[in-house]
């Protein structure tokens, strides 16, 4: 005797951020010899890799204006952010803090910035020398600024770079020490370049585990883990997922009223926080095979 239970966003747990997901039998479930395995999930791309319950939302940069030297601390959204989103966010702040330029094309002129180093498979972070004074064809964002902006605060007395600095936890995102930061340069007047000194990790979590609260797999760890998600589609896009070969799980033992089923870190093993919980999970329940029965049918396969 077998059955299928479908799962789906109709089973989400209130404030699981989408995580967990309870369904309810319609009578109570009774089970001595039972395994359970995954057939497939089909969900969007959506765990978050930055949040402050990762703690890893935060960094900061300087703006020196005579010799007084301001530092702007980012506190990022929660979301899923590539190093394209991060940069863009960095060059936000910049506009909000009025530490830009324009120049006389009439484009923004930032002195940081966040790249993905291709070639070498490294995320870089460059500097830019700020000047003393406004260079010629410029101009500085002082009039028309938008409620909640700043105008240009000014400039440092002896040319330098602002510092950008990355704490713990975002260090692992960007692939830095904890707590590097960048250097002033001060009355140098150069551009500068640092690239990343370990593999960057845009994606602490880069697979979802999947949990049943109902199963007891001895050799994991955790013990209800029952299956791997791994995400190989863009943000935001559809996973299909669905295993080649069905991995049975045993069930505990005993009488039930609901299935849970979890998505945890791979690196955390904590709830994911998802931002979409539209998905359909297909769960397969079954009686045991008896031993003959699974004897047979590895005759027939040989």
């Amino acid at each position: 005797m077998s059955f299928l239970l479908t799962i789906n966003q109709s089973n989400v747990v209130p404030n699981s951020n989408n995580s967990t997901y309870t369904y309810s039998f319609p009578s109570t479930a009774v089970f001595n010899n039972h395994e359970l395995a995954i057939q497939s999930i089909s969900m969007y791309y959506s765990w978050m890799n930055i949040s402050q319950a990762l703690g890893n939302n935060v960094f900061s940069y300087s703006w020196t204006v005579g010799v007084t030297t301001t530092t702007y601390t980012i506190i990022i959204p929660d979301g899923l952010y590539e190093l394209a989103d991060l940069n863009n966010l960095l060059q936000f702040n910049m506009i909000k803090n009025g530490t830009y330029l324009i120049n006389a094309t009439s484009q923004n002129v930032y002195y940081a910035e966040f790249l993905v180093n291709a070639t070498s498979y490294k995320f870089q972070i460059n500097t830019f020398p700020v000047p003393t004074s406004l260079p010629s064809g410029y101009t500085a964002p002082v009039a028309n600024i938008p409620a909640g902006y700043s105008a240009f605060p000014g400039y440092p007395t002896t040319t330098q770079n602002p510092v950008v600095t990355i704490p713990a936890s975002f260090n692992n995102i960007m692939g830095f020490a904890s707590g590097f930061a960048t250097a002033s340069n001060v009355g140098v007047g150069t551009n500068l370049t640092y690239n990343s000194t370990v593999t960057p990790q845009i994606q602490p979590s880069p697979n979802a585990l999947v949990a049943c609260q109902i199963v007891s797999n001895k050799y994991a760890s955790p013990s209800s883990v029952i299956y791997s998600v791994v995400p190989d589609v863009e943000l935001a896009g559809l996973i299909k997922s669905a295993p080649n070969e069905y991995a049975w799980c045993d069930i505990n033992k005993g009488n039930y009223n609901n299935l849970t089923i979890q998505f945890l870190s791979s690196s955390t093993f904590s709830p994911l926080q998802l931002l979409d919980s539209n998905l359909t999970i297909l769960v397969l329940i079954r009686e045991k095979p008896e031993k003959n029965d699974v004897m047979n049918v590895s005759k027939m396969l040989r």
